[in-house]
């Protein structure tokens, strides 16, 4: 649920595609391939991470609908995991001609060619969110096109609301307000707020802080900076406070776990919570609000995935194709219907708003979001931040920044 790969997995994956690179991987210095290319119809290899059973259906049933109006053939396989299967076939000679790709792995499939840039010049590509499209660049290329998008946003519990006396006028929409009502809540007994304890959380307040872990190019480690020490400090007086405390400190495996036993009287997560907590705790009663304001303003993460063509692939044109089908902004709206992701089209997020008025905060946040760290060779680094984040209630905030640096800029370097 929260966007993380395991190191080991991401090691395999980074291993494989360099080594293929390095020994000869049949790709050119513009990350195409000399892959004779078919122009009759296709025989497709479709490989999604999926959600699950719902999500798995959902791509099924549009590639076979695809399928039929093409005259191509598309067989959807939900990976059993995808960071280890992709990276060892697309190392390969035989890789799937369409995939998922996690922005947090892009620039590890971008930076050593194995991704065909088809987005470039794809027609209708201005209709999907520039942040979004951000998180698939590199080297100024445009590669591949979101396929749907996630965001962070604050949840309340209505009932701990109001037993700490707290009213609508009381939702915080900036981090004064937030500190202050977590302070009422506390005085009450009640845990304020629950937090994850990694970059893919407490990173939200470094970007309202005005701030982040690297450039908008992914090119410059830029941790070590006021924002970010102001960011990071403000966090680390809500831990010490008792005002916010992480998952483990509250005997949950995440956030949502903690809000939905109702341990924490706040949290903040992902539209992935909607449905955890009605499967898990249907009896929870919450509102969700854009996150408060920092210094610098609004900001929120952003967690998305796009259609990856291989370079390999003897049926671009026809992966094109597949690619605009599956999003299209009708198609876009019927996955969300499915599997509960929020379209990465601005063409399609109004409507989607308007049949999900409870996600509000979600979509508001897709506006002005920051993605993942959107650079190569980077697992490792990112790791050992998440280990700094998670000892941040004693660490020194500066320090954790220095190090992040000091260890961003050798790998990028390199």
């Amino acid at each position: 649920m929260n966007g993380l790969r395991g190191a080991a997995l991401a090691a395999v994956l980074a291993g494989s595609l360099v080594a293929a690179s390095a020994c000869g991987s049949g790709f050119d210095d513009n990350g195409s391939t000399t892959t004779q290319q078919s122009a009759g119809p296709a025989d497709l290899k479709i490989l999604i991470a999926s959600s699950g059973p719902a999500e798995t259906k959902a791509v099924q049933d549009a590639a076979a609908q695809w399928a039929t109006t093409s005259g191509s053939k598309a067989t959807v396989t939900p990976a059993q995991d995808i960071v280890q299967q992709l990276g060892q076939a697309l190392a390969g000679s035989t890789p799937p001609d369409v995939f998922y790709v996690d922005a947090a792995r892009f620039a590890d499939y971008a930076s050593v060619g194995a991704l065909e840039p088809y987005a470039q010049s794809m027609p209708g590509v201005e209709a999907f969110l520039p942040n979004l499209k951000q998180s698939f660049t590199y080297q100024d290329k445009l590669y591949c096109v979101p396929k749907d998008t996630s965001t962070l946003a604050l949840q309340i519990n209505t009932d701990l609301w109001q037993k700490a006396g707290l009213t609508d006028a009381d939702i915080p929409t900036s981090w004064e307000q937030l500190r202050s009502a977590a302070q009422k809540i506390k005085a009450k007994g009640i845990t304020p707020l629950a937090i994850g304890d990694t970059r893919d959380r407490v990173g939200a307040f470094l970007v309202q802080a005005g701030g982040y872990w690297v450039s908008p190019d992914g090119k410059q480690a830029t941790a070590d900076s006021p924002q970010n020490v102001e960011a990071l400090t403000y966090v680390q007086g809500l831990l010490k406070d008792g005002l916010a405390k992480y998952p483990k400190a509250m005997d949950a495996g995440w956030a949502g776990e903690a809000f939905g036993k109702g341990k924490a009287a706040m949290a903040i997560e992902g539209n992935w919570i909607k449905g955890a907590l009605e499967a898990d705790f249907p009896n929870i009663k919450y509102t969700v609000k854009e996150l408060p304001a920092g210094p610098k303003g609004k900001g929120t993460l952003s967690f998305t995935q796009c259609w990856g063509i291989a370079a390999k692939s003897q049926f671009k044109q026809q992966a094109v194709a597949f690619v605009q089908s599956m999003t299209s902004a009708d198609q876009q709206l019927a996955f969300s219907k499915a599997f509960g992701v929020m379209p990465s089209r601005q063409d399609a997020q109004a409507t989607y708003q308007q049949q999900n008025p409870d996600d509000a905060a979600f979509v508001a946040g897709a506006q002005y979001a920051q993605g993942p760290v959107n650079a190569p060779k980077m697992d490792s680094v990112l790791a050992d931040l998440d280990t700094g984040l998670q000892g941040l209630q004693t660490a020194d905030p500066k320090a954790v920044l220095q190090r992040f640096d000091k260890n961003a800029k050798s790998a990028l370097g390199g």
